[in-house]
């Protein structure tokens, strides 16, 4: 039988290699059912505990536990790799809001909410990213999409869990909001609870689009 301290040497190792996050299920693996679940949940927990305080820790994300590098080297790691991550406009970032708070929504809702039409390109947008994803389909006529975020969204969060987000403009500043052009300046502001003014064109005189 392993000592709890060779187990914490090899969950490090695993998770050092590892590109994405570890769940508990494939943490198991390493150890062929040797290691209960509340026993390896307990020793992660110990683990992350060594590892504070220095320029890399171990955190506990929706899709499993990863090592990151600590916010506050970020600056220094960014002169490394100087491609600018990609910037989303405040539409993307509203409609993202909408999904992310009242889940599972369909185009139709968001349209709903933000007063403006939903472009198809914001939705591909968001999708290509892996942010949201279709989780079913409303049945009303139609049977328009449902929406919802993905796991890989609070990963790039650093959540575990939808009771965890935070405040609209935390998750502006942390998946990068594009600045609203001043060409936008004057365009009616979009519901308070989401964001302060929306750039998309107004909603069709057609109807929404569910």
């Amino acid at each position: 039988m392993r000592s709890p301290a060779e187990v914490k040497r090899i969950l490090e190792a695993a998770l050092l290699a590892s590109p994405e996050p570890l769940g508990l299920p494939e943490l198991k693996k390493l150890f062929d059912g040797e290691i209960a679940t509340d026993t390896l949940r307990n020793l992660l927990a110990e683990l992350a505990e060594e590892w504070k305080g220095r320029a890399v820790e171990l955190v506990h994300v929706a899709s499993g536990w990863r090592f990151q590098t600590a916010a506050e080297f970020h600056p220094y790691i960014e002169r490394l790799a100087p491609e600018k991550p990609p910037r989303y406009s405040r539409a993307v970032m509203e409609t993202l809001a909408i999904i992310a708070y009242r889940q599972p929504v369909t185009r139709g809702d968001i349209e709903d909410v933000r007063g403006v039409t939903v472009s198809t390109q914001i939705i591909q947008t968001l999708e290509a990213r892996g942010w949201i994803d279709v989780v079913g389909h409303r049945e009303t006529p139609g049977r328009p999409a449902l929406y919802a975020t993905t796991r890989k969204f609070l990963d790039d969060l650093g959540l575990r869990s939808l009771e965890e987000l935070p405040p609209l403009e935390e998750i502006a500043q942390t998946l990068s909001l594009e600045p609203v052009p001043t060409a936008e300046a004057g365009t009616r502001p979009a519901n308070s609870e989401l964001a302060a003014e929306a750039d998309a064109e107004p909603r069709a005189a057609t109807g929404t689009e569910g």
